[in-house]
């Protein structure tokens, strides 16, 4: 069975990524999306099976590309994306947009980092104590810092807690407060996944593309989408759904469960999209 959508503009873009594999772009975000949310970051290992089938993708669209929150290269490195012949076409953006991978020269561009980075993380540890949030954990990714609120008793409720204090100390180091899935991340004005993702669509000069998210630090990207379509260019939006956030299941055009589902869902594109080359060269 190939893939199928809930919407009108999700079957047309399935028709045009169908049609035209070449000029069809393949964007996804990584934890909750290829990666399934765990304890310790740090651990988050692509689904094997998503890699596999954005690999039998890879060698037949013109692009495929993951942009995440996380550094560049631990995004790499957890994906296990390098060395990977048929995703030789992947494009990783890491810290939304700022940094870049790119699997066909295995070259990193890493910008420098900004000094209010390590500023904040001197006066953390005081406002985490003041709330009631001492144990929460800090990930210091070079460009953000991401406080972890899931190994709190209530994960829910610190969040709500921290993200007064924490929006107002970024805002003193001219930086974002962004929420996400029992976590607050603090980083740069002006950077979002719906920018990147538009930069590389007009860098590849995409003619359709799919992007999939699970989070609402995906929901740029699915706007991009969104006015992308405006323009003219197909554009499938897939959801990541899971119990801690709905934020984007009411936008999207396909639904999956999880991580696992996602992998499942990109294996029946690859095989649909097989038995589409199949069908025209007979």
């Amino acid at each position: 069975m190939g893939p199928t959508a809930l919407t009108d503009a999700g079957k047309a873009a399935i028709a045009a990524i169908l049609a035209d594999p070449a000029g069809t772009l393949v964007g996804t975000d990584y934890d909750g999306t290829l990666a399934p949310i765990v304890t310790d970051p740090e651990h988050a290992k692509a689904d094997e099976d998503a890699v596999r089938a954005l690999g039998r993708l890879g060698s037949v669209v013109g692009r495929v590309v993951v942009v995440t929150g996380r550094p560049a290269k631990t995004a790499v490195q957890l994906g296990g994306f390098r060395g990977i012949d048929d995703l030789s076409s992947m494009i990783l953006l890491g810290q939304y947009g700022i940094e870049r991978w790119d699997a066909s020269s295995d070259r990193y561009e890493l910008p420098p980092k900004p000094a209010a980075i390590d500023a904040i993380v001197k006066e953390l540890p005081a406002i985490l104590e003041h709330y009631d949030a001492s144990h929460a954990r800090i990930e210091h990714k070079g460009r953000a810092l991401a406080i972890h609120t899931r190994r709190l008793p209530d994960p829910a409720q610190a969040l709500d807690r921290l993200s007064k204090p924490l929006g107002e100390l970024a805002a003193r180091h001219d930086l974002r407060l962004e929420p996400g899935k029992n976590v607050l991340e603090i980083r740069p004005q002006g950077i979002d996944k719906g920018s990147a993702l538009l930069k590389v669509v007009a860098e590849t000069r995409a003619r359709q593309l799919i992007f999939a998210g699970d989070d609402l630090g995906d929901l740029p990207a699915f706007h991009a989408v969104q006015q992308l379509r405006v323009q003219g260019i197909p554009g499938l939006l897939v959801c990541s759904a899971s119990a801690e956030e709905d934020a984007l299941t009411t936008i999207s055009d396909v639904i999956v469960d999880g991580p696992r589902g996602f992998a499942t869902w990109l294996t029946d594109l690859a095989e649909a999209m097989a038995a589409a080359a199949s069908s025209s060269a007979s």
